[in-house]
């Protein structure tokens, strides 16, 4: 394990914001975690797990240990009759992964493909698309607890999945995840219950033709990031409730939603934007893509005040037509490397 000083994490972060970590380790095996972690301590500074860098907006100047994932491997644990459990390491490039078990003939992740980032960072906010969340295949999470300083494996179950939600965000400096456990499917099969992948898919009902289609749809709206800097959808579909979504519906009756477990109803933030103006919009050198208006991309050497300038101005103006209060999905640090909230 070496310790860097001063590393540029502009081209570790999809959004493309020049940050500049005071320290940087690159962690290729889950006991570096535990040297890296005595490093830290031994040196007062705060730990920062850097996964893929899609998901996360960085200051420009991080005084703090900066923790890169990079552990590999795909390892086959189990089988039987109808599932394959494979674990597999937090340095993982999750698109690769997908691909991969496709080939193998693992069903189950293939509304998923094309979602950046790290196999590592897939259960921390569970990541979902067309019908699909990533909880649903997740047998167990490995992790290195660092409150109890043990490494530890976290049921799928015990990890309290929900949209967007895990219970690693409910303990966001707790575990650092090492590598996830997938229980997959031996035979597909295929969620269409979104009707423009329904349709996409049409009469070929292979898992591969399901994946091929998934990852049509996401090139042709989401801009890819070595083009574009994003970090994916930038706020979450909000979750209302009956009574809230009907307040709005009799004005707005076109608006898109979903049915939720409880009577809740979620609608989609990309609509939301798309009303009050904001698709293809900037402002200086941040705005929404103009194919897709919940993709904020950085157009030019932007930092993270003027993403902040953004998306802060797009909450307000959704907030004013709709009641609404739009919530960012990418994970903000502070210039010590701690997890903030976004202020409304």
């Amino acid at each position: 394990m070496q310790v860097q000083a001063q590393v540029q994490l502009k081209n570790l972060n999809t959004l493309n914001l020049s940050a500049i970590a005071s320290h940087y380790v690159q962690i290729n095996h889950p006991d570096d975690v535990i040297e890296a972690l005595n490093f830290a301590e031994q040196h007062n500074l705060n730990a920062l797990i850097l996964s893929g860098g899609s998901n996360v907006l960085l200051p420009q100047q991080i005084q703090a240990l900066v923790l890169h994932l990079n552990i590999q491997g795909i390892n086959v644990l189990a089988e039987d009759e109808n599932t394959i459990t494979v674990k597999v390491g937090a340095g993982q490039v999750w698109h690769d992964f997908v691909l991969y078990s496709t080939q193998q003939q693992w069903f189950g992740l293939q509304n998923l493909a094309l979602i950046p980032g790290l196999v590592g960072a897939s259960p921390v906010q569970n990541i979902g698309a067309y019908g699909v969340e990533v909880g649903e295949f997740i047998d167990s999470v490995q992790v290195y607890d660092r409150q109890l300083k043990v490494f530890d494996s976290i049921s799928g179950s015990d990890c309290h999945f929900a949209y967007r939600h895990s219970i690693f965000k409910d303990y966001p400096n707790r575990y650092i995840i090492v590598s996830v456990t997938f229980k997959l499917l031996k035979k597909a099969d295929l969620k269409l219950s979104y009707g423009d992948l329904k349709q996409a898919v049409g009469e070929e009902f292979t898992a591969e033709n399901l994946q091929n289609q998934v990852i049509h749809i996401r090139q042709s709206k989401l801009p890819d990031p070595k083009e574009f800097p994003n970090v994916g959808s930038f706020f979450k579909n909000p979750i209302l409730t009956e009574a809230e979504f009907g307040k709005i519906a009799q004005h707005f009756p076109n608006i898109p939603h979903y049915p939720q477990a409880h009577s809740n109803v979620k609608v989609a933030a990309g609509w939301l934007i798309d009303q009050t103006g904001w698709k293809g919009k900037q402002l200086g050198s941040v705005g929404m893509f103009d194919k897709q208006a919940l993709v904020l991309v950085n157009y030019a050497d932007a930092t993270l005040a003027d993403v902040k300038n953004t998306y802060q101005t797009v909450q307000s103006d959704v907030k004013q037509k709709f009641n609404i209060q739009l919530e960012p999905e990418p994970v903000l640090y502070s210039e010590q490397g701690l997890i903030q909230a976004h202020h409304v």
